[in-house]
């Protein structure tokens, strides 16, 4: 194969992995929490020895869409969304990660935790309880999180130090391989849920858009194997 097949391939691998991330993106319309991702395309060229140097495609790093979702408002006492920008810190078996996804209740021990069961952490990192026999929380818009007019704790907002570190880890948990500091100028919203920030109309218009250029990439591969075999035969004959 000859090198503009080979830059061909490269950018087929690169259009499934944009179509396999889009369709990701479909299928979390709903998730609470869920942040939209893209591919990053990128080009190398390296320079052959007596040959035309070759251009070829790479596509293996993600793009995390951090804007707002929209709110849900459900009433629920243990429902957290984040008016800004910032993070809930959660506690995992795969160690401390972050999550925009607000939907906690208090376990038998009396911590709050998410659907996985991992601890929600307040601004010191450590976990937050709530008394069993507690009536009525309420969480302030700066996080104090109180029990019948008591304060408990403080739901702690957290960013990546360095954003280009954030890393998806699956569903709406995300890790910070820099680390975490604490995030200012967002606000908690008792009641309610973020909802995905994937725009479906935005994202089925891509999903046409890749499939269009996978299938002009393949068109191109289709002829240039048709040429390599007429000309084989060609030769062949002579």
């Amino acid at each position: 194969m000859d090198a503009a097949g080979y830059t061909t391939l490269t950018r087929q691998s690169g259009l499934m992995r944009e179509m396999q991330s889009v369709a990701n993106n479909i299928a979390n319309l709903s998730t609470t929490g869920f942040r939209r991702e893209g591919i990053v395309f990128a080009e190398h060229v390296r320079r052959l020895d007596g040959d035309p140097s070759l251009s070829m495609a790479h596509a293996s790093a993600r793009q995390i869409d951090l804007s707002q979702g929209g709110l849900n408002r459900t009433g629920a006492s243990f429902d957290f969304a984040i008016q800004g920008e910032g993070f809930f810190l959660i506690d995992t078996a795969d160690g401390q990660q972050l999550t925009r996804a607000g939907s906690f209740t208090p376990s038998p021990e009396g911590e709050l935790v998410d659907a996985d069961g991992n601890q929600l952490l307040d601004e010191g990192a450590a976990p937050i309880f709530v008394p069993p026999d507690a009536r009525n929380v309420m969480l302030a818009s700066d996080g104090t999180l109180s029990a019948d007019g008591q304060p408990i704790g403080r739901v702690g907002l957290w960013q990546p130090v360095n954003p280009l570190d954030l890393r998806h880890q699956g569903g709406t948990r995300f890790a910070a391989e820099g680390g975490v500091e604490p995030a200012d100028g967002a606000t908690l919203i008792q009641g309610a849920l973020e909802e995905s920030n994937v725009e479906p109309v935005s994202e089925i218009a891509r999903m046409i858009e890749v499939q269009r250029a996978y299938e002009l990439g393949q068109t191109f591969l289709d002829r240039e194997d048709e040429r390599i075999r007429s000309t084989v035969r060609t030769l062949g004959q002579e």
